[in-house]
């Protein structure tokens, strides 16, 4: 959307006035099992269950899901949840969170 935007001294003329948007993408590994994929999903992005089933299955066909669309800030909030959600205490090899990326969306 192009609009013009005055502010006090300011003039935006036919600029974007909409915030870039950023794509959050969970990334596989061999150290978390579906269930602890889909319990994330669920918990962090309150996903449904056939919606996190759908990006496990996804992450661990292709190597990457992209979970969520926002602006900047709700994205790097979105990849620090994921990495701080820990380690998959379903698996004893398991050492920490899975990693997410921020990507921005072209």
């Amino acid at each position: 959307m192009s609009q013009t935007i005055t502010l006090p001294g300011i003039e935006l003329e036919g600029q974007d006035t909409h915030a870039p948007l950023y794509r959050v993408v969970l990334l596989d590994d061999d150290d978390h099992t579906y269930d602890y994929v889909i319990e994330m999903l669920q918990k962090i992005f309150i996903f449904s269950s056939e919606q996190a089933l759908r990006h496990a299955q996804e992450v661990d066909d292709t190597g990457r899901t992209p979970l969520i669309t926002c602006e900047l800030p709700e994205a790097e909030y979105a990849r620090d949840q994921i990495h701080g959600y820990g380690a998959d205490w379903r698996m004893p090899r398991s050492k920490g969170s899975m990693s997410a990326v921020v990507e921005p969306v072209s």
